[in-house]
């Protein structure tokens, strides 16, 4: 064997991750939410960076409030009425209210009170009533009888233990509840919520006819009795995309408003100039690269964002035009190839980012779909999951609820339409639609 040991040049290429290419990945990955904060993270770390949305107006606090033109009173005060807030009445605070009007020993009405307090945002209770006796120092007999008042006060359902408990509840206290319902939920639960509904009519001695009229009634009833009182914030989504149809003619628009723009900091920049500090010059030297990074990876993100937006409306144009019915099957490799980039660069383009169309927003993620094939006369076509989807619910729409169609039925009519398709595959659709199987959507009537 013939070892040398020895020093020779070899020249190699290889793709080395700079820190600015790592920073635009990164950026254009972000939703709108997560680039503002990756912003404010890094104004608050370089003093060079300003954030600066052209929305917004600032109030001279030397004017608000103390002048006023002629002709705006009116609207002066009505914005005045306008900041006022809102009382919002809490659930623990609607039901307190309740036992005023009625005469409870003050050990029972203190169990109530603490019972109110430990609701879930459905009213469900949280803890059992030893432990309300704990906490509100009283005997446990007190705390029980608290309890029993608690599910007699409104709304229906609220104090149970379960949804079980709920329903019952809810029952015993409608006077033209059916006949069964109650029997139905307390002996024979789970069998009635799997629809084991044949087993049930023998046991009872009752028709299947009744069993259906007894469920129709317990789909009439809440579920979730405290939710009414929950005031949670809305999150609405802003759309980073935007097509409008003006004839025909399909328009694409990058929306930026909620994004702040980024600004640089010429006073500060002057300001370590003239300091003279050599060290000081060095740290403008380093925050001014970065604003630079910054600025060129959100502009890169524009870009990119610009570039699929074009590719999706090119592609999906009959979904921009006519709605969900029409979405084709697509994949990231097809867009990528089409605007010249990696494919793993349009799945990072199209992450948490959405698109506001004439039928509605959605993600982008939601153009990208799976292809099955179709028979066209002679052709062989594909049609998108989506689409094979629509169909399912289409037939699920129109079956007859008495004879609902099974998915090996729903495979045949789809398979007559040149869909070929498993009924492994339709149950699975199905399942993501939140489509029950034949067996519970079969109503007796």
């Amino acid at each position: 064997m013939d070892l040398q040991v020895g020093l020779w040049q070899k020249q190699s290429m290889k793709l080395a991750m700079t820190q600015e290419l790592k920073q635009a990945i990164e950026v254009l990955q972000f939703s709108s939410q997560e680039l503002m904060s990756f912003l404010e993270e890094k104004t608050a770390e370089n003093p060079l960076i300003e954030l600066y949305n052209t929305h917004i107006k600032l109030v001279d606090s030397r004017f608000s409030g103390l002048y006023r033109m002629k002709g705006q009173k009116k609207s002066q005060e009505k914005n005045w009425i306008e900041q006022i807030p809102e009382q919002i009445e809490t659930l623990p605070d609607y039901l307190i209210s309740q036992l005023n009007m009625k005469s409870l020993p003050k050990t029972v009405a203190e169990a109530v009170k603490v019972y109110a307090g430990h609701l879930d945002a459905n009213g469900y209770l949280a803890i059992t009533a030893p432990e309300a006796a704990q906490i509100a120092q009283i005997p446990v007999e007190d705390a029980e009888k608290g309890l029993e008042i608690l599910q007699t006060l409104d709304p229906a359902g609220i104090g149970a233990r379960s949804l079980q408990e709920c329903l019952l509840i809810q029952i015993k206290r409608d006077p033209d509840a059916p006949t069964h319902a109650a029997e139905l939920i307390g002996s024979h639960f789970l069998e009635f919520a799997e629809k084991k509904w044949k087993g049930i009519a023998k046991k009872m001695d009752i028709s299947m006819q009744e069993i259906q009229q007894a469920a129709d009634y317990i789909q009439t009833l809440n579920p979730r009795p405290g939710a009414g009182f929950s005031h949670e914030t809305p999150q609405y989504i802003v759309p980073d995309l935007m097509v409008k149809n003006s004839g025909g003619e399909l328009e694409l628009f990058l929306v930026e408003g909620q994004v702040p723009r980024v600004r640089f900091n010429e006073d500060y920049s002057s300001m370590l100039k003239l300091s003279g500090d050599a060290q000081a010059v060095r740290y403008l030297k380093e925050k001014t690269q970065e604003y630079h990074w910054i600025q060129k990876s959100i502009e890169s993100r524009k870009e990119t964002l610009l570039k699929v937006g074009k590719a999706l409306l090119e592609k999906q144009r009959d979904f921009f035009l006519y709605g969900k019915g029409h979405l084709k099957p697509l994949t990231m490799k097809e867009v990528s190839d089409a605007i010249g980039m990696h494919e793993s660069t349009v799945s990072r383009a199209v992450r948490e980012k959405y698109i506001e169309t004439p039928f509605g927003t959605f993600p982008l993620k939601q153009f990208f779909t799976t292809a099955l094939p179709v028979r066209s006369g002679t052709r062989e076509e594909a049609a998108s999951s989506a689409e094979i989807k629509n169909q399912i619910a289409t037939l699920v729409n129109r079956e007859d609820k008495r004879k609902p169609l099974s998915d090996q039925t729903i495979v045949t009519l789809l398979n007559k339409k040149g869909f070929e398709i498993s009924r492994r595959t339709v149950a699975k659709y199905r399942e993501q639609l939140g489509i029950p199987s034949s067996a519970k959507r079969k109503r007796y009537e």
